[in-house]
Order: C-alpha cells, then structure tokens, then sequence
C-alpha cells in the first residue's frame, strides 16, 4: 500500500475503533450474559457480531443511494456526522455514554424471570444500538460515499471488518477481562477514545463546511505552516 492508502487505512481502523468502543461495550456484555453458560454467551457474542456487521454493512453500501435520493450533499453528511461524533465523543467524555448503556442492561435484566432462559440480548441492546449505532452507521456510509477508488472503498470495508473482529475477540473474553482491567481502567481508556474521537469529529465538521463554500485547507501538519 503507498503511505496515503496507510494513513486512510489508519485513520478508518480508528475512527471505527473509537465508536464500536469494543472495550467499553465488554463490561455491558459480561453483565447482560452472566446469567447464561459459557456456549449461552459465545453464542450470544457471535450473533451480536453478525447482526451488527449487517446493519453497519448495509447501510455502507445503501448509503449513498440514500443520500442521492434524499438530495443531501457529502459536504453537509459531512458536517452532519462531525455534529454527531462530537456528541458521541463527549459523552464518552463525561461517561454519559457508558450510563446509558448500563441503563439499557439493567433494564433487560429487570425484566429477566428467575428459573427461565437468558434472554437473548444479541439483537437488542447489544446488536442495535451499543455495537450498530447511530455514529457507526453515519460513519460507515459517510467514508464509503467519500471513497474515490475500489481501494479506498475496500481498505474501509477491511477497517471496519477487523473491528468487528477485534469486539468480537474481546466479547469472547469479556468476562475475565473486565475484571482483570477494573472500572478504573474501563473508564479512563473510554475518556482517551472520547478525546481522540473529539478530535476527529471537529475536523470533519471544519472539512463540510470549508466544501460547502468551496475553501481548500492546508494541514499544517502536512506544509509545515505556522497558524499560531
């Protein structure tokens, strides 16, 4: 791959990293199938996985049919998806994100009967929204309607795939590794992932709306120039 093909790798592997937030997701998991037995929470695992990997697939594909038919500019996606990472981000921040999801997981397991089955969690809450949300799929569909080429399209597919793969390693040991890494821990890593993806989310916003009235930029990390 040449050194750009890298770095629009990279940056796709991380920005789907940040919101997948696999290690933010585990404590949830873990919670959602301790009642069940260890082939109870592969399967579980697994169907999370593929249910998600559809939705996120699909609408990377349909994407920008949809945005055709809906009449919506990449420039104003653009800044639209910036809008929603940086939501998104400051809640991993503040952890508003992570109570979100514990809210979500106590609520299922409040409606859980003793002396019946584990329900299966793998669609709702887990599938849809805690792995497929609103950013991953806003995301998925904004890099694959900027993708000039096939390689540049591949390379985000392959991005998103190993993160899929990579959650779906850490849901297989979720257990013992969220014990092993303490709430501590847990939480100071989701508050670093927020920052990055703060980070991120600006600089698309600044990107949609230097496009929509037709500014170029030049990253001083590129030109070396002083903006100081």
């Amino acid at each position: 791959m040449t050194p750009e093909q890298i770095s629009f790798f990279t940056a796709s592997f991380v920005t789907f990293f940040v919101l997948i937030d696999a290690i933010g997701v585990a404590p949830i998991f873990a919670t959602l199938t301790a009642g069940g037995d260890n082939a109870y929470r592969r399967r579980m695992a697994v169907k999370a996985t593929i249910v998600a990997s559809l939705i996120i697939f699909f609408f990377a594909f349909a994407g920008a049919w949809l945005m055709s038919a809906m009449h919506i500019s990449i420039a104003a996606f653009k800044a639209a998806g910036g809008i929603l990472l940086l939501l998104i981000a400051l809640e991993m921040v503040f952890e508003r994100r992570t109570e979100r999801r514990e809210h979500r997981a106590e609520g299922v397991l409040s409606d859980h009967k003793p002396d019946t089955p584990p329900d299966d969690i793998s669609v709702f809450p887990v599938g849809i929204p805690m792995i497929a949300g609103p950013g991953t799929i806003a995301t998925a569909m904004y890099y694959m309607a900027e993708a000039d080429t096939m390689t540049d399209r591949g390379l985000i597919l392959l991005a998103l795939a190993l993160n899929l793969v990579v959650l779906l390693g850490i849901f297989l040991v979720a257990g013992p590794l969220v014990r092993a890494m303490g709430p501590s821990v847990a939480g100071a890593l989701t508050r670093i992932l927020g920052v990055i993806l703060a980070a991120l989310s600006v600089q698309l916003i600044i990107n949609g709306i230097a496009e929509s009235f037709g500014l170029t930029l030049q990253h001083a990390w590129q030109n070396g120039a002083d903006y100081s």
